[in-house]
């Protein structure tokens, strides 16, 4: 028996894919991939995103948000277009069946400090506001965090009057760095395929955090697992990541799979 899995963290739209769409597709679904989550990363990809998601009703499912490398000059009217698009999909009057036009989270935002800490400050102004957006909508956030740990602890400091539900997306941190995010509110980690490489430093937290606090994720088409590294990533390959995760929890494969599937499912809706 296949065990089922959604990848919370895939950019299926991606022009990496072109080539082979549908042949992807077919993979992904015979390696029991059920669903998965489209983050979104700013205007320029938004038409792909929402082919994709057009394309595959039922099985992809939308978040919105502006990521921390697209926060430049145009970062108001990127914003702003982050905040149409939810009024006009998630209001009120919309349908509450995600896949049917909702947005199931605000992602992927977050602060990055290692491609550029020149729009440090607006960056961490942009991860505020659409934090208050997914409190305002009631949804989740798909947090992007890269040399910046202290920066997203400050921010989250300022919207401490109430609490947010989400996951750390490509979590790299220490257990103590998971522990104080838990302070916050319903806060998962994503794992994918850094946790198969062979000096990643995750695996020692990992054996600390409890399943229940996992979701699995492959951010194809990059971070491919070993023994795939180098290589297109796709979320064909998430056997392989509850595989690592199941020898480091010395647990089954079905276990990881079962208990992360129904984590995702929760925290999204799906």
């Amino acid at each position: 028996m296949i065990n089922s899995y959604i990848d919370t963290h895939v950019h299926l739209y991606d022009e990496a894919f072109d080539v082979d769409f549908d042949e992807v597709l077919q993979r992904m679904k015979e390696a029991g991939v059920i669903k998965c989550v489209l983050p979104a990363i700013d205007m320029e990809n938004y038409t792909r995103q929402r082919r994709v998601a057009d394309k595959c009703a039922g099985f992809t499912f939308e978040a919105i948000g502006l990521h921390p490398t697209s926060v430049g000059e145009s970062w108001r009217e990127e914003l702003d277009f982050v905040k149409r698009r939810l009024e006009e999909r998630n209001n009120a009057t919309a349908t509450q069946v995600p896949g049917a036009g909702r947005y199931v989270a605000v992602g992927e935002i977050g602060i990055d400090g290692y491609w550029s800490k020149e729009f440090m400050d607006r960056q961490m102004e942009v991860f505020r506001e659409q934090l208050l957006l997914a409190r305002q909508y009631d949804l989740p956030v798909i947090v992007h965090v890269r040399d910046a740990t202290e920066e997203i602890f400050k921010v989250l400091d300022s919207v401490k009057d109430g609490e947010i539900k989400g996951v750390f997306h490509a979590f790299s941190g220490s257990v103590e760095t998971y522990r104080r995010l838990k302070k916050y509110g319903d806060i998962k980690v994503g794992i994918g395929g850094v946790a198969t490489y062979k000096n990643a430093g995750i695996a020692g937290a990992l054996e600390q955090i409890p399943l229940s606090d996992i979701v699995l994720e492959t951010d194809a088409p990059w971070l491919t697992p070993v023994p795939y590294r180098g290589k297109r990533n796709e979320s064909t390959y998430l056997g392989i990541i509850a595989e690592k995760l199941a020898g480091i929890k010395r647990c089954t494969v079905e276990e990881v799979a079962g208990i992360t599937t129904a984590n995702a499912a929760k925290l999204f809706g799906i």
